[in-house]
């Protein structure tokens, strides 16, 4: 997939960050060290890292991922990433 959302809470700027839906690249995800985990109350689930974006976005940077976008939404920052197709 070429395209990847990351996002954090603003207070936990320190991590966790959150790296991926229950679709998202596999390779990416074992490549982040990524969990999969489904919150109670939610009935999809998510990919968690405990590092800080900030190393999310080296370590994708270093696979080819460039970010687009970057905003605030709430109490939230997402940044949106893509990669070109291989």
């Amino acid at each position: 997939m070429p395209y990847i959302l990351i996002s954090t809470q603003i207070r936990l700027e320190t991590g966790p960050t959150n790296v991926g839906d229950e679709d998202s690249d596999p390779a990416v995800m074992n490549y982040l060290g990524a969990r999969k985990m489904t919150m109670l109350g939610n009935n999809f689930s998510e990919y968690h890292v405990d590092e800080p974006p900030r190393m999310v976005l080296n370590k994708l940077e270093q696979i080819g991922f460039r970010v687009l976008t970057m905003t605030g939404v709430g109490q939230t920052l997402v940044w949106c990433l893509h990669r070109d197709a291989e």
